[in-house]
């Protein structure tokens, strides 16, 4: 290849976030990070292709070959359309009823989600963004929360036993009838503004004073302060 092909290629070169569907060819088929929400992908060979973190919600796929395909961290939801046979909730992809028992997802931008069914047992979310987020009867047991936001998530009958909940955002949560009994740790969590807390919160007033009296640097006040302040929030 001479130094003016080399050229003329990178200058039509894409990187796999602005990646079209349509334009998928060749060897390597490399999508990630896309964003392909409600589109109607029809017969598209996505054969061992690179999906990781492609956000599908609403999209239809029914025709298309996924054969291979990495989808890790790829985002659907109740309106995305797969292949029929194609089992999406084992490909690590996120999304309601998708197994991801002990996966690592630190950090991951999960924000808005429908997470109903999933499986997230021991699961890594540390650092994770899960803002506004539906996790009604979600098992997040032994699940690694530290530093995870979940403010403004719906969290009724959501089960925390075990979580590492440490500096953990809360903030306007609707915790109603959440399992937050056997918690690992509460240490510098904020839960102001949240509903539902009032049964829990004597429990988790009990807590040692290691983890009431710890300082959030994000929210700038403690633990205890947070309850306090949710206390005053509308049941």
């Amino acid at each position: 290849m001479t130094f003016l092909d080399s050229k003329l290629q990178l200058a039509h070169w894409l990187p796999p976030e602005q990646t079209r569907p349509e334009t998928l060819s060749g060897p390597l088929k490399d999508a990630r990070g896309a964003d392909w929400r409600g589109l109607v992908l029809g017969s598209i060979d996505l054969s061992g292709a690179l999906l990781c973190r492609v956000d599908l919600r609403g999209s239809d796929l029914s025709s298309c070959s996924l054969e291979g395909a990495d989808l890790r961290l790829a985002r659907y939801d109740s309106k995305t359309v797969f292949p029929e046979g194609f089992e999406i909730r084992s490909s690590g992809a996120v999304g309601p009823g998708a197994r991801l028992n002990g996966a690592f997802l630190n950090g991951a931008n999960l924000r808005d989600m429908d997470l109903r069914g999933t499986n997230l047992m021991g699961t890594y979310l540390s650092g994770a963004d899960l803002s506004g987020c539906l996790l009604d009867q979600v098992r997040l047991v032994g699940a690694d929360l530290r530093h995870a936001v979940l403010r403004g998530a719906r969290c009724r009958g959501t089960r925390f036993g075990g979580c590492q909940l440490d500096f953990a955002d809360f903030r306007g949560a609707d915790l109603t009838d959440a399992g937050l009994e056997g918690v690992e740790s509460i240490r510098g969590a904020d839960f102001s503004l949240t509903t539902g807390l009032d049964p829990l919160r004597n429990h988790l007033l009990s807590r040692p004073i290691q983890e009431l009296d710890c300082w959030n640097p994000l929210t700038r006040q403690s633990t205890r302060a947070s309850l306090d302040a949710a206390a005053a929030n509308p049941k």
